[in-house]
């Protein structure tokens, strides 16, 4: 996805109307895709449910902080919201102490109000254009899978992937080194986060279901390995995997063609 103006979609809270309808006509105006939320729980409804690529947040009203915390924990609570989405924080006249505390708590920017548009808008366009080359990096190719980490989006032959927190980090895991073997146990520590010594069937049941859901004709993606654990594959590399081995022939000059294998008993 092209992160300029044209394309990007912003959230606004504010619980001010006035500011924040300024805000987001002001954004439309420019070519942005604005939503607005008044409320902690109306924002959070709004990043569950839209791919927003920055939230503008009003830290000087209740609930500014607590949603900022809440998105940088979404991971932790299995949603769809992406916890490294850039989040612009306003806050009015905000003391060195208060400015700290918004960075501690994961803003990525703070201005204070009241504040110049024009200054707000270019600090959002340099951040989605930071953004931009970072997903560029971030966006892993294996066959027709498509994944971009950082947007926790993958799509198949073009078609968008419906995952689970879970799976999607277990495919991300695969496919940053296709071909690689990853153990259990790496995978249990990398996505769930923990190290169990017990045996247990959680990898192997999220890769099942993954590999379900990245069913395509005539292909398959998540491969186990016995007795090790899983890896991601090419539909070509896994052909090239399972082709038949064939004898190799040496042709004899003279009487006629005879394998390796004839002219070393002759040799014996």
């Amino acid at each position: 996805m092209d992160l300029t103006s044209s394309a990007a979609t912003v959230l606004v809270f504010d619980p001010r109307p006035s500011s924040r309808e300024y805000l987001a006509d002001n954004l439309a105006a420019d070519g942005f895709t604005p939503l607005e939320a008044a409320t902690e729980c109306g924002a959070w409804q709004l990043l569950g449910h839209k791919a927003v690529d920055l939230a503008v947040i009003d830290i000087g009203q209740r609930d500014g902080l607590a949603l900022v915390r809440q998105v940088r924990q979404a991971s932790r609570h299995g949603t769809r919201i992406d916890a490294d989405m850039p989040l612009v924080a306003l806050s009015p006249r905000a003391t060195e102490v208060e400015r700290l505390r918004a960075f501690e708590q994961g803003c990525d920017d703070l201005l204070n109000h009241p504040y110049s548009y024009a200054e707000l808008r270019a600090r959002i366009t340099a951040i989605l254009r930071r953004v931009r080359s970072q997903r560029a990096v971030s966006r892993m190719r294996v066959g027709p899978l498509e994944v971009d980490a950082l947007a926790s989006q993958a799509w198949l032959d073009g078609r968008p992937l419906q995952l689970t927190a879970k799976q999607f980090s277990l495919l991300a895991v695969l496919a940053s080194e296709p071909s690689r073997c990853f153990s259990r146990a790496y995978l249990l520590e990398a996505v769930w986060g923990y190290d169990s010594k017990d045996p247990t069937r959680t990898v192997d049941a999220h890769a099942s279901r993954l590999r379900r859901k990245l069913a395509f004709p005539g292909q398959r993606f998540v491969i186990s390995v016995w007795g090790i654990g899983y890896r991601l594959v090419s539909p070509v590399a896994l052909q090239q995997l399972e082709a038949p081995a064939v004898p190799e022939l040496r042709l004899i000059t003279g009487s006629g063609a005879e394998t390796e294998e004839t002219e070393e008993r002759r040799a014996a």
